[in-house]
């Protein structure tokens, strides 16, 4: 293999010499190593750890069967599953190409090679394989934030991530609003966790899932015999916060007749239990989260507005899983990894469709909708991919959609200029203007991308 570092690293298992040589000289563009049996692939794998490999399932001593191939392909995926494995195989051989793919074997290709169609499944696998490195990375990045727990690569997480840390240590209320499963509760742990109230208790309730007869109780605790089953004294979710968080989940469910009483502990920072008439004095921070639109209620007269100005002296909107620019797929790396190692599933991987269908999925349910399919799928998968139907989701990629830097610039600035002209009406000389370029320049670009 050559020394050069920045090229594609590609390795050749293959025992025929003139196939080793037709091989190299079709991909002179990567770094290429060649193996002629398992020992030697094998050590080429530890020794350079090529993303691609093209393999010939008729390995010594088996040349004429596959088992000595097959039994390659198994010990590669074991030391390197993100390598990405195309099995060259003979007319004859469909069944056990078919295997290998099952096995967990990126493609194949038939002979005799067709140098074009081989170039272009060996260069799909390289971009494959770094689009999933690149996630890797970007979970390591991501997953060494100042947040706990929180996962992403989206500008505006990233901003709320940081807005995060700076609150923490101021002693407000927050509110965190946002669509069910985009992550709330999350956020509100970082809250705590990284406040001067981190070595106290945060007590969370979720106002919609207590019926109201009981959430008063719930919330403000009751005396022995304060009504019928009270057989001892009992602190509610609030005093048990003491000196630390109190998280009030799904906010906009609270009943108007408990608001009022939210509201004075808020003021007056004192409890009463039901039934009882010693004032308690709390000190909590006051966290909430809801999915509803909280001054839409306030306009129907379903919530109050005192309340409201009380709890959201800073409040925060977290994006839909949607809105959230290269999340969806980051976040199926991070919960394929997981389940995988639950699943003593360590070779299974993404197929190129399945991250298509992620990435263009809308993702109503947001992390938690993501989390269940990938958990689903994890278990499901019969082979050694994960594909759009294991996940249960199409792939509605756009073919036009562009995939290098190269193509995305010229889709950038062919838009640019088809908007400028429209908003001058065609008129070149202001187009140019407007775009800081000169009029022979402006005609090149209308050449290049065919705009006349």
């Amino acid at each position: 293999m050559n020394a050069n570092p920045t090229q594609k690293k590609l390795l050749v298992i293959e025992d025929d010499p003139g196939l080793q040589k037709q091989l190299r000289w079709s991909f002179d563009d990567c770094n290429v190593a060649v193996a002629s049996d398992r020992e030697s692939a094998l050590a080429q794998i530890r020794r350079h750890e090529p993303a691609v490999v093209t393999m010939d399932l008729g390995l010594p001593p088996d040349p004429d069967g596959a088992t000595e191939g097959l039994a390659t392909l198994q010990q590669i995926l074991a030391e390197a599953p993100d390598t990405k494995v195309i099995v060259l195989t003979g007319n004859q051989n469909h069944e056990n190409a078919l295997k290998a793919i099952n096995m967990g074997a990126y493609d194949f290709h038939q002979k005799p090679l067709d140098a074009g169609v081989l170039s272009l499944i060996v260069d799909r696998a390289f971009y494959l394989h770094r689009l999933q490195r690149e996630n890797r990375e970007l979970l390591k990045s991501s997953s060494d934030t100042a947040i706990p727990g929180l996962i992403t690569s989206d500008p505006g997480m990233v901003k709320i991530s940081q807005q995060i840390r700076r609150i923490a240590s101021a002693d407000v209320a927050v509110t965190l609003l946002g669509e069910s499963g985009t992550g709330k509760e999350v956020l509100a742990k970082a809250l705590h966790q990284l406040s001067s109230r981190s070595n106290k208790r945060m007590i969370a309730v979720n106002c919609a899932a207590i019926p109201e007869p009981l959430l008063e109780a719930e919330l403000f605790g009751y005396e022995k015999g304060a009504f019928s089953g009270a057989i001892k004294q009992t602190p509610g979710k609030i005093e048990l916060a003491q000196g630390g968080t109190f998280f009030l989940d799904e906010i906009g469910d609270l009943p108007l007749s408990l608001q009022a009483k939210l509201l004075r502990f808020l003021q007056e920072r004192i409890i009463e239990r039901i039934g009882g008439r010693e004032l308690i004095p709390v000190d909590v921070r006051i966290v909430c989260a809801t999915h509803q639109d909280l001054k839409k209620m306030i306009e129907a007269g379903t919530f109050r507005e005192d309340l409201y100005y009380r709890l959201c002296e800073i409040s925060i909107q977290i994006p839909a899983l949607r809105d959230r620019i290269g999340d969806a797929v980051l976040l199926a790396h991070h919960f394929k990894n997981l389940f995988r190692a639950k699943e003593k599933r360590q070779t299974l991987n993404f197929s190129q469709d399945a991250l298509d269908a992620i990435g263009s999925h809308p993702w109503p349910g947001n992390v938690r909708e993501i989390e269940n399919c990938i958990k689903r799928a994890v278990i499901m998968a019969e082979g050694m991919q994960i594909t759009a139907a294991d996940l249960g989701l199409r792939s509605n990629i756009d073919s036009s959609e562009p995939i290098t830097l190269r193509e995305a610039r010229d889709k950038a600035e062919r838009e640019t200029i088809i908007k400028v002209l429209a908003r001058v009406d065609g008129n070149i000389a202001k187009a140019a203007e407007l775009l800081g370029v000169t009029r022979p320049t402006m005609y090149d670009l209308m050449n290049r991308h065919g705009l006349k």
